[in-house]
């Protein structure tokens, strides 16, 4: 299907990649290439109260709905257009009380299986691919992947079978939640923290490179696509699947393991940032090859441990772990190796959750910088440390410091986001107050 219902760009067979996305007009670096609204999505559990429910607007004066309690709205317009979805759960949350727990991706799927049942043409959402062309990779899917998806099939039944008449059967389900799990959207705001989940057709059309020339951005529930190298007509647009901090044989881990495909990109190929990356702390012998992959084992090892233990250690007993696994690893890896600078993060993440700021703060430092280096140009991850850190300066009445680190962060943003995003006007605003 050649369709060009988005503005300077069409759908094409992409070779050894299959269908996918490329430009049919030049784009210059901070240019948007198209937004396309969700067709379906669901704010997080933990962010009601904080956004909008209905547009994931973050304001103060939020009203909350009138029978559950729970969700929050700025108006009542945004509860009215909210209701289709929301009376889903409604009337369940307040039935099951605190047993009301479905993973965010069944929520999700029992958005998308309503919204299937009212729909009749062709959403605006879908300009180029339609969600039920999605792929679903089942024939590569391992028992966990299938367990997995047979436990989310069962919460459906359990948390939403009052309310939705004729769920579809298990067949369709697996393929409809297997289609979302590879191609759905985590919706994040400027600081990447994790407001809520939803399907972008038009966007997920996109193919994947280690060295992207686009990024996906957020406005409420809307994703906006900019340029973050030039695009000449003819090239393929590419977006980045997946956190490209690792080296090369982590990323094709990552993307073979989500996605079940091996990247061949041109990243992937010479490996060129990987020495950078895998940085070895300089010491009077080197120390032996199978140290090193030893030390990577152990580093891989303890950041899933790590995954796991944040749901059931105390902040401190994380921080120690973070501590003593940099200790271990810092015997080897230089301090701007990616793995140390992932349990850096963390560390900041912990001391951030604590309020210890001082503790951030430092941490922060000591990732920026090699951050800035490890990333791709214009990187959301590189911005977002950037904000952090200056937000932390000025909260610590570091005003120079603070200014210094939001302006290098607006200059990225002001590309990935666009200057006209509500999040460079809040930037902005917080540098002139500091003047």
């Amino acid at each position: 299907m050649k369709n060009e219902g988005i503005e300077g760009s069409e759908r094409f067979l992409s070779p050894d990649k299959g269908r996918g996305l490329r430009a049919v007009r030049h784009f210059a670096v901070g240019e948007l290439v198209f937004a396309c609204p969700a067709y379906s999505y669901v704010l997080t559990v933990n962010e009601r109260g904080a956004h909008c429910e209905h547009c994931f607007t973050r304001r103060e004066d939020l009203s909350k709905c009138g029978k559950c309690k729970l969700a929050h709205y700025c108006n009542v317009d945004c509860q009215r257009s909210d209701w289709p979805m929301h009376k889903l759960e409604c009337v369940a949350m307040v039935a099951y009380g605190d047993n009301w727990c479905p993973s965010e991706t069944v929520r999700l799927v029992a958005r998308i299986i309503m919204k299937q049942r009212v729909t009749t043409e062709r959403d605006p959402s879908e300009r180029l691919l339609l969600l039920k062309e999605f792929e679903s990779h089942l024939d590569k899917m391992d028992s966990e992947k299938d367990e997995m998806n047979q436990a989310d099939i069962a919460a459906l039944h359990h948390f939403y079978s009052r309310h939705i008449s004729k769920i579809p059967d298990d067949q369709a389900l697996t393929e409809l939640f297997a289609q979302v799990n590879c191609n759905g959207f985590t919706i994040e705001d400027e600081e990447l923290s994790h407001l809520g989940s939803a399907v972008f057709p038009d966007v997920a059309l996109m193919n994947h490179s280690c060295s992207p020339n686009v990024i996906v951005t957020y406005k409420g529930t809307v994703a906006e696509v900019r340029a973050v190298q030039e695009i000449n007509p003819g090239d393929e647009v590419f977006n980045s699947y997946i956190d490209l901090l690792y080296p090369t044989e982590d990323r094709r881990e990552r993307l073979l393991d989500s996605y079940f495909f091996s990247c061949q990109c041109t990243e992937c190929t010479t490996k060129s940032k990987d020495n950078e990356k895998m940085e070895i702390r300089k010491l009077s012998s080197l120390p032996e090859p199978e140290e090193i992959r030893s030390m990577v084992r152990y580093a891989k090892n303890v950041i899933e441990e790590f995954r796991r233990a944040k749901h059931y250690k105390t902040p401190s007993e994380l921080l120690e772990m973070c501590e003593l696994s940099q200790e271990k690893m810092g015997s080897i890896f230089a301090d701007t190796n990616v793995y140390m600078l992932h349990m850096m993060y963390q560390s900041m993440g912990v001391c951030l959750y604590m309020q210890d700021w001082d503790g951030a703060m430092s941490y922060g430092e000591k990732i920026v910088h090699p951050y800035s280096v490890h990333y791709p140009a214009y990187s959301l991850n590189v911005a977002s440390m950037y904000l952090k850190l200056g937000r932390l300066y000025l909260g610590l009445e570091k005003k120079t410091h603070g200014v210094k680190a939001l302006k290098k962060a607006l200059a990225i943003m002001e590309v990935a986001h666009g200057k006209d995003h509500h999040y460079v006007a809040e930037v902005k605003r917080e540098i002139e107050e500091q003047k």
